[in-house]
């Protein structure tokens, strides 16, 4: 499946509101080494970064949720948007 990391972050983005809805600043690089992309969130000086393995961000692309994503933007949200 091919698509630009743009149309990745514009599409976690789009599956989590929960992201703009708190201004939180989503940046992601794709690892050849680790096959796998490297999503950064940051607000406020604070900043969590994870991993999104190719399969995961091939389903996100195609509308299904990554669970595991989902656990790591709440947990951001908890932590640090207060």
């Amino acid at each position: 499946m091919g698509y630009t990391v743009v149309a990745l972050k514009d599409k976690i983005t789009e599956m989590y509101p929960e992201i703009g809805r708190h201004g939180i600043s989503v940046g992601i690089a794709f690892s050849a080494e680790k096959n796998a992309y490297i999503v950064k969130f940051s607000k406020n000086g604070h900043e969590l970064t994870t991993h999104l393995e190719k399969k995961d961000a091939d389903e996100c692309m195609d509308g299904i949720k990554c669970v595991y994503l989902g656990v790591q933007i709440g947990q951001f949200v908890t932590n640090f948007t207060g």
